[in-house]
């Protein structure tokens, strides 16, 4: 099997981020069966940033996301070799519940994917199931303001969430996350899904959130990732010897760098839009 390999180090090293490190990745690497999916990634996430996700398709930027919080071990043949560290534990000791670990660690999907249930209920079946002691009341009422959806929202709590615009779902969808009170959320093109006035209301939230959450978003677009991340990671996939591809981190600095003076020549190539 062929292996990716780097003259230099992109790697953000955690004593250079400003705030502390709330999740590491150390030589992590994803098999479905016996292909290799994602290479050896080695990067830490600073609290109360956000970071963005960048690369062509198939470079394993939702493999990536998808072990922060063990939604891989839903995928049969999916193997995770390396740590994910979130504090001082590994998130795949065998002693750590996957469940807690998703309560800790919320995700938002491409497709906005409510509940078939009242706009209430959505926010508090998920909190009512992860035992989150809270006034209901009170914490439907928190959860839809900290996305601002509440004033839209507060007269028709009874409604169906299926009922919304495309960027009421989402912006539910990321209540429904907040209001298990995480540390990090997840988020995997958010608003590729959204009209431009919907995608705006995302973003916007987006620098809302980290104020009080740890932010990780994988984006194809990389007008975006400028608009929304501190950080911003960039990978690109290689073919391996047994003729599929396979995803590897080629950089990782602040979003200034990446996009206006990238280290590698291949970072510099997509940015400049030359493939992708």
């Amino acid at each position: 099997m062929s292996v990716h390999s780097s003259t230099r180090s992109s790697i953000i090293q955690p004593q250079q981020f400003s705030s502390d490190v709330v999740l590491e990745t150390q030589n992590l690497s994803v098999y479905y069966g016996d292909f290799l999916a994602l290479q050896d990634v080695s990067m830490a996430f600073p609290s109360n940033q956000v970071t963005a996700l960048i690369g062509p398709s198939g470079c394993g930027k939702s493999t990536l996301i998808r072990c922060f919080n063990r939604l891989n071990d839903l995928i049969d043949d999916c193997q995770v070799k390396g740590k994910v560290l979130y504090g001082e534990k590994n998130l795949y000791h065998p002693k750590i519940d996957p469940v807690e670990v998703r309560r800790q660690i919320g995700m938002v999907f491409q497709k906005p994917n409510p509940f078939p249930k009242s706009i209430y209920e959505n926010i508090a079946y998920g909190a009512r199931i992860n035992n989150i002691q809270q006034n209901m009341d009170e914490l439907v009422e928190t959860s839809l303001k900290q996305v601002g959806l509440w004033d839209e929202v507060k007269d028709k709590l009874n409604e169906n969430g299926m009922s919304l615009s495309g960027g009421q779902k989402q912006r539910l969808c990321i209540a429904r996350a907040v209001s298990l009170k995480p540390k990090i959320i997840l988020m995997d093109e958010p608003a590729s899904s959204l009209d431009p006035i919907s995608t705006s209301k995302i973003e916007d939230l987006i620098a809302q959130l980290k104020e009080r959450y740890t932010i990780i978003i994988v984006t194809h677009n990389m007008q975006q990732a400028t608009r929304v991340a501190d950080f911003t990671a960039f990978f690109n996939a290689q073919e391996s010897d047994e003729g599929n591809r396979y995803g590897y981190l080629v950089e990782y600095d602040k979003t200034e760098n990446i996009f206006g003076n990238p280290q590698e020549e291949i970072t510099r190539e997509y940015v400049g839009g030359h493939f992708g």
